[in-house]
């Protein structure tokens, strides 16, 4: 499946391409993009692969992560969507569509975050009309914390993923849209 472009008022959405590596690389090498995630910046060995799984996601499973420019600028800011990378996780989220979002440093509490995946999570439920969609959070991380709770996100339990503490989220829909968790 070819990922479609969604835009915002602000942003565009679309599909990664080769030409976005350098500034994709840079954007894992910086220490507040990786902070939460991993706490380590990532080589550029590692963000190569990384930056490869892209395509795969949406032509194995149909959907993936979109490329965030920035409209005003045409940068290349950060990156939003889904995955489902099979974690080693207790309790288990394999199998849904997992969400996440990361940005540049440059593009940090701007309000890009909440507006991308606004954009992202609205295509999922009409491309793929899922009763769950997760996310996995590092405790420690309230930003996120605070923009997963924006868009629906609830807290369904805590786990132990990569040696920190993370927040498991879960985002519920019915036929007529999101519902309040039952747990």
């Amino acid at each position: 499946m070819t990922p479609p472009t969604l835009p915002t008022p602000r942003l565009i959405l679309r599909p990664h391409r080769r030409a976005d590596f350098e500034a994709y690389a840079a954007m894992w090498a910086e220490p507040a993009v990786v902070r939460f995630i991993g706490g380590q910046p990532f080589a550029r060995e590692a963000t190569w692969s990384r930056f490869l799984r892209h395509p795969g996601l949406w032509q194995f499973l149909g959907f993936g992560s979109f490329v965030v420019e920035e409209r005003a600028s045409g940068a290349f800011i950060g990156e939003v969507g889904f995955h489902d990378f099979k974690r080693d996780l207790t309790p288990s989220i394999a199998g849904t569509m997992e969400a996440g979002w990361v940005f540049a440093g440059a593009a940090h509490g701007k309000g890009y975050a909440r507006e991308a995946m606004g954009a992202a999570l609205g295509w999922a439920d009409a491309h793929h009309p899922t009763r769950r969609i997760t996310a996995m959070i590092e405790e420690s991380h309230a930003a996120s914390l605070h923009i997963a709770g924006t868009l629906g996100f609830t807290r369904f339990a805590g786990a132990r993923y990569g040696g920190r503490e993370m927040v498991l989220l879960e985002r519920l829909r019915d036929g007529a849209g999101l519902v309040a968790p039952t747990r």
